[in-house]
């Protein structure tokens, strides 16, 4: 059905139509990009099950944070063993999931690791008031340089992986490989799963060069 707004003028109208047609095609692009994500040909198995730490310091393997679901994903929080806090980019975007971690739980296992203590992940989870976030420490093991979120030089990268299980074992399906594409300002690799910029993709001024600070 045709739609209008108030007041708004022939011009506005016009431009807005043109808008619609645009974002009515981005929209079928993202399921076009997402059916090939979907099927994707199974990834590597995974070379070791990695024994995280819980946040009671117990040992977690990764097989075991997989619950009773068949997929697991898992987000690597920007905070090394000596940074004095975590990654505000890192930290906005986990805020914008915790709320929604008990709806993504009831189809998906979802976990955060960081390179660093469970001590200071435990008040780090306190702080941020992170109450339904599951956080693991993955101090110790190699799983963030096996699966890209730790550069050679010990950086920590802010990398989402989704791993499935079978029959036959672990493998890997899908990583934000995005983050290592050119981009103009920021790799948007998980954007998709970002409230912040997509709300101000919808206004006048964008995102700009706009950087959250840690809450």
């Amino acid at each position: 059905m045709p739609v209008s707004l108030p007041n708004e003028s022939p011009q506005y109208r016009a431009a807005r139509n043109t808008l619609l047609k645009a974002e009515a095609d981005l929209r079928a692009n993202v399921e076009k990009v997402a059916n090939l994500r979907r099927n994707l040909p199974k990834g590597g198995e995974i070379l070791q099950d990695y024994i995280f730490r819980s946040e009671r310091g117990e040992p977690a393997p990764l097989s075991s944070l997989f619950g009773s679901h068949d997929t697991l994903a898992i987000y690597s929080l920007m905070y090394g063993p000596d940074a004095q806090s975590p990654c505000p980019m890192c930290s906005a975007f986990l805020d914008g999931l915790n709320g929604q971690v008990p709806h993504i739980s009831q189809k998906i296992a979802f976990a955060v690791v960081a390179q660093n203590t469970t001590e200071k992940l435990v008040a780090l989870k306190s702080k941020m008031e992170w109450n339904d976030l599951p956080l693991y420490s993955a101090l110790g093991t190699d799983y963030q340089r096996d699966y890209l979120a730790e550069a050679q030089d010990g950086s920590q990268l802010p990398i989402l992986n989704v791993f499935q299980r079978d029959q036959g074992g672990i493998t890997h399906f899908w990583s934000s490989e995005l983050f290592f594409e050119p981009s103009d300002w920021h790799p948007r690799h998980v954007d998709a799963a970002w409230p912040l910029w997509n709300i101000l993709d919808f206004t006048p001024q964008g995102r700009g060069d706009f950087i959250p600070s840690l809450r």
